[in-house]
């Protein structure tokens, strides 16, 4: 099973403020589902509850330390391990958020799919972790200026794992 971690971040890292984007990009939205959609995707409790509601067509994985949590329509697992095992083996799952899941993902990750926003958000308090980039290999890159539907200049990136992955 192949892991992707599947994020928006500024220049400087932030993905969050206030449990919610610091954008909106319905470019990046677009290219979201398209990644997503079909593939099972893993979630900390924080995320689904800035989403509000399960994604259509993905299983739905939402990692809770608190084992009182459910929510109608999604998978409720208390760790890493049982949120793969939760995703049945599928090719490929997606790791969608927060902070912390990311973190814990990153190095058993394969590929990262980052929408990278050219500005920097300066009251952020939400980062995506910090990665070596001589562990990956840019594989695809898109650069898109600012319009009128999407206020931002953004580059979708795709990077592939190129050294082996820790367990």
């Amino acid at each position: 099973m192949k892991i992707g971690l599947v994020a928006a971040l500024s220049r400087n890292q932030v993905i969050g403020r206030d449990n919610a984007l610091p954008w909106h990009l319905p470019a990046d939205l677009k290219r979201f589902k398209a990644i997503t959609l079909g593939k099972p995707i893993i979630m900390g409790r924080k995320t689904y509850d800035s989403i509000g509601r399960p994604l259509p067509g993905r299983h739905n994985i939402v990692i809770s330390r608190n084992p009182e949590f459910t929510a109608d329509g999604v998978t409720v697992v208390e760790s890493l391990d049982a949120a793969l095992d939760a995703a049945n083996h599928a090719p490929e799952v997606m790791v969608i958020g927060g902070a912390n899941i990311y973190y814990q993902f990153l190095p058993r990750a394969d590929r990262l799919y980052l929408t990278v926003v050219h500005t920097k958000i300066d009251d952020g308090d939400a980062f995506f972790p910090a990665y070596n980039r001589r562990e990956w290999r840019l594989t695809r890159e898109e650069t898109h200026p600012a319009d009128e539907h999407n206020p931002y200049p953004h580059s979708f990136m795709t990077w592939q794992r190129i050294t082996t992955r820790s367990a």
